[in-house]
C-alpha cells in the first residue's frame, strides 16, 4: 500500500459527501480499494483531527490508517 492516500487521484470514483476543511467524508461509488486491507471500502473519512468520535451506524467492519498529518478512516458494509 502507498504510504499516503492520494484521494485526489481516485475522486472521480468517489462521491464528496462533507468538507469542511478539517474532516472530509466520501462515499464509494467505483470499488476504489482501502488503504489498510486493499478491499472494496464504503465511505472514507479523512481527518486532520487529533481526536474524533464516530457514529458508525451498521457498518460491519472499519480500518484505520494513520499518515503523518491525518488520520484515514474506512467503513466497510457487507
Amino acid at each position: 500500500m502507498p504510504a499516503r492516500f492520494d484521494q485526489h487521484a481516485v475522486r472521480h470514483r468517489m462521491k464528496l459527501l462533507r468538507d469542511d476543511g478539517e474532516v472530509t467524508l466520501y462515499a464509494n461509488r467505483d470499488g476504489v480499494p482501502c488503504p489498510a486491507c486493499g478491499d472494496a471500502f464504503s465511505r472514507l473519512l479523512l481527518t486532520e483531527r487529533r481526536a474524533h468520535s464516530f457514529d458508525l451506524g451498521g457498518t460491519d467492519r472499519v480500518c484505520v490508517t494513520h499518515e503523518d498529518e491525518r488520520l484515514v478512516v474506512c467503513t466497510h458494509d457487507s
